[in-house]
């Protein structure tokens, strides 16, 4: 299944999307899935983040050559920090920095979001805990994430969570190509197997301290790559099988 939420008369609904038609959800997709009996063409859909999270789990540096570029060590177990729900953006919405920030960065990264409760979940449970993945876009205050020496207020201002355009369950996360263009010139450009972290592993370790929650996203790290976008850049993040998300700059 590929899930979107999308606005109809103002009010977002789920919907699972098939041969360039949406048919809408009566409620989200996490138990079951309850059709509602309409549909629209996605040509006249405004998609919307296909998931509504209680928060965003982020795992830092869980690429070797992104730990590289950032001339730290490579860590010896996943590192993570939260981005609120102020944070998330839609498919084609823009990013707007505030005056102070300097230089803002892009980062691709691949996510997935939780379909049930999860609380000590085995890896090898993983799979049943995970609604789909979907395209993220960790945007960064660079400056302000040097300046502050810690990660929360550069990586959790308005907007600052592009997600989208959908969430599939039909891929295997192991080995996706993942690439991330700034007005159409390659960025960043990887494959999933290049994590330290597989996503079984990252489930278990989080919530091993953590519960999460139907909705959550989980964006699993960035590649190499990273680098900064200026107003009026148009910046998209591919990862083969689920999709293109497009993210325009203010």
């Amino acid at each position: 299944m590929k899930y979107v939420r999308v606005l109809r008369e103002g009010v977002p609904v789920w919907g699972v999307l098939k041969d360039h038609q949406i048919r809408t959800l009566e409620d989200a997709p996490f138990e079951r899935l309850s059709f509602d009996g309409k549909s629209m063409p996605l040509a006249e859909a405004t998609l919307l983040a296909p998931c509504a999270p209680t928060k965003i789990v982020c795992v830092g540096k869980n690429y070797y050559d992104h730990a590289m570029e950032l001339g730290s060590d490579v860590p010896k177990q996943p590192i993570l920090f939260l981005k609120g729900v102020n944070t998330v953006n839609h498919p084609d919405g823009t990013v707007t920095a505030p005056d102070f920030v300097g230089r803002l960065d892009y980062e691709g990264e691949l996510a997935f979001v939780v379909r049930k409760r999860a609380k000590n979940v085995p890896p090898e449970e993983a799979a049943a805990y995970i609604l789909g993945y979907t395209c993220l876009n960790d945007v960064t205050a660079r400056d302000i994430q040097t300046e502050d020496g810690q990660w929360t207020r550069s990586k959790s201002m308005d907007g600052f969570a592009p997600i989208g355009p959908v969430v599939t369950d039909e891929v295997d996360p192991s080995d996706l190509k993942l690439e991330t263009r700034c007005n159409g010139v390659v960025k960043q450009s990887s494959r999933t197997s290049m994590m330290m972290h597989t996503v079984p592993q990252l489930l278990a370790f989080i919530t091993a301290s953590m519960t999460l929650e139907p909705g959550d996203v989980v964006a699993t790290g960035t590649p190499a790559g990273i680098g900064p976008m200026a107003s009026g850049d148009v910046v998209e993040v591919e990862i083969e099988q689920v999709g293109i998300l497009r993210t325009i700059v203010e």
